[in-house]
């Protein structure tokens, strides 16, 4: 058994934090809205209203916030972990997607708060964090790896190490961009096929069995052609965040992406359109002229 603290209880952290529960960890929770915490603290979690009392005794620290601000929060502020009192050997790991800048950043305050540090993305979605099938997107060093495993096989099967700090985050920004601009040209197809007359649930069938039905491609065409946006499984302000990170990257290393800036440009326009609390597949109907979604 491990003493857990677990830092956000979103779509993904509340399925985390039930399996490590399930497992038999001793695990504390702590969220910005309390009444995240209530289901969990009925399945046996201690919680916390502050991240540094959830970090007390604490031999594994794992955050999942929305951004770098909910990130430094938690992490550097004045009541966040590095405030509190975690065990000695303690290993802190941040799966949320954030900007590579900030999870360097983050990692020299850690070291020099003399814990072990883990960049730990993960992928495989809310389904994924309730099934305990996740993937870790790792980016440290392999004996803190091996270190903290243990623990993370309570929602996770499957661990890549990408490199050292940093290369975790490099890879999860990467591939969300990635998903933008296939959910932005999805988008642009869908309502070609529709002004040409095609009937949307015929496209997206066939969509769904062709050559470029990616799993991400799947689940956004059915949602766009039905225009299904209000059960969230990924939401457009989180896709445009994810794509801005992802571009941040490029800047950075010299990297060509006027693909990707156009994608993203789809979905800030689509964040003036709607709320940005939508499922993703809501640029669909910026695209269409961001008419009111369809009931």
């Amino acid at each position: 058994m491990t003493r857990v603290a677990l830092l956000g209880l979103g779509a993904m952290g509340r399925g985390m934090a039930a399996r490590l529960i399930d497992a038999g960890h001793d695990v504390c929770v702590y969220n910005r809205t309390p009444e995240k915490m209530v289901a969990l603290a009925e399945k046996g979690a201690r919680v916390a209203t502050r991240p540094a009392a959830a970090v007390d005794g604490a031999e594994v620290v794992i955050a999942i916030v929305a951004d770098d601000g909910a990130s430094r929060d938690i992490w550097t502020g004045s009541e966040g972990v590095l405030a509190g009192s975690p065990a000695p050997d303690a290993v802190m790991i941040e799966s949320s997607t954030l900007s590579q800048a900030w999870v360097l950043e983050l990692a020299g305050a850690v070291a020099e708060a003399g814990y072990a540090f883990l960049d730990c993305p993960v992928t495989g979605g809310p389904d994924g964090a309730e099934a305990g099938s996740l993937t870790l997107l790792l980016g440290g060093d392999d004996a803190v790896i091996e270190r903290a495993w243990p623990t993370l096989q309570a929602y996770a099967t499957r661990k890549i190490r990408f490199g050292d700090i940093g290369a975790g985050t490099a890879y999860k920004v990467m591939v969300n961009l990635m998903g933008a601009v296939q959910g932005a040209a999805l988008a642009e197809g869908l309502v070609i096929a529709e002004k040409a007359g095609l009937d949307l649930k015929v496209v997206a069938d066939a969509l769904s069995s062709g050559a470029v039905a990616s799993p991400h491609v799947k689940y956004l065409t059915s949602r766009m052609a039905a225009g299904d946006h209000g059960d969230v499984y990924f939401s457009l302000g989180l896709r445009w965040k994810d794509a801005d990170y992802g571009l941040r990257l490029a800047d950075d290393v010299g990297a060509s992406t006027e693909i990707s800036k156009a994608a993203r440009a789809l979905y800030e326009e689509s964040l003036g359109d709607f709320t940005g609390d939508e499922n993703e597949s809501v640029i669909v109907e910026t695209v269409r002229g961001g008419r009111p979604l369809r009931r």
